[in-house]
């Protein structure tokens, strides 16, 4: 597995600056998603979104730079947002549905019934993608054996701050998977951030549905395999989602989220 990035790479830079930035490029992100946009698309890219205003807009601008001979609709599914996201989204040129039912399972759902691609890749809308990751996601579903693709995340600081900690802790993190992975089912880590499947194949095992205490992502993993082939895990660091790090400051922040992973793999 490549040792991951100790510096943020350059396509991340935009990252940094402010909502009213990527709302001053609008026509740029537009431009993007329009170059890219088919009916008869190969590729659909489903974001779920709920009340990501302050970072929808990022997200969509990422993958606006992608670079594929493919064609691409990038989808946001709304699940009911209460502030700007539907306005946002309709300014950026993408496609869009309203999802009323509310949770992540149910917009995902209705991203897979509406998704006009072949292929379905998941995203977040909170996340930053490289312009290589469309294709390094959904070209390995070229080999009839593979049923789902996933790949890996990185943190990286709404604000400035130095990579180094999060280097250390999502190290830390694939050496801790590397010895769960013995004993848990690989499918646990197919994230909804990234992962990417047949759509005609997802309907078959009717979607996102999953029993409680499940996760959605990891359970259509699962279906898939069981029914299609095999998972394959995308490694390369042009693959890596790079994700905010709210989730671990609403943790408590890096050094309490490393004892919870700790206590996890050795309690």
């Amino acid at each position: 597995m490549p040792i991951r990035p100790l510096k943020i790479p350059a396509y991340l830079e935009t990252q940094q600056y402010d909502g009213q930035w990527f709302l001053d490029h609008i026509d740029e992100i537009r431009e993007g998603i329009k170059r890219l946009h088919s009916d008869q698309a190969d590729v659909t890219v489903s974001i779920p979104a709920y009340n990501e205003e302050a970072s929808i807009l990022k997200t969509l601008w990422s993958l606006s730079k992608t670079v594929t001979s493919q064609k691409v609709e990038i989808l946001v599914v709304n699940n009911n947002s209460t502030d700007r996201t539907q306005e946002l989204i309709e300014l950026s040129g993408a496609s869009w549905l309203i999802e009323k039912q509310q949770g992540v399972t149910h917009a995902r759902n209705s991203g897979l019934q509406a998704a006009k691609g072949k292929i379905i890749l998941n995203a977040d809308a909170d996340s930053f993608y490289s312009p290589y990751w469309v294709d390094l996601l959904s070209l390995p579903l070229k080999d009839a054996t593979v049923a789902c693709t996933y790949g890996r995340f990185a943190f990286v600081s709404d604000g400035p701050a130095n990579r180094f900690p999060y280097f250390l802790y999502e190290t830390a993190g694939d050496f801790f998977k590397a010895i769960k992975r013995r004993s848990n089912d690989e499918a646990m880590y197919v994230y909804g951030c990234s992962s990417g499947y047949r759509k005609k194949q997802g309907l078959q095992v009717d979607g996102y549905h999953h029993p409680p205490d499940t996760n959605e992502d990891g359970y259509l993993a699962l279906k898939l395999r069981s029914k299609f082939g095999k998972l394959h895990k995308v490694t390369a660091n042009l693959a890596l989602v790079w994700t905010s790090d709210r989730r671990l400051i609403e943790q408590g922040g890096l050094f309490k989220a490393f004892l919870a992973r700790t206590k996890f793999l050795f309690g």
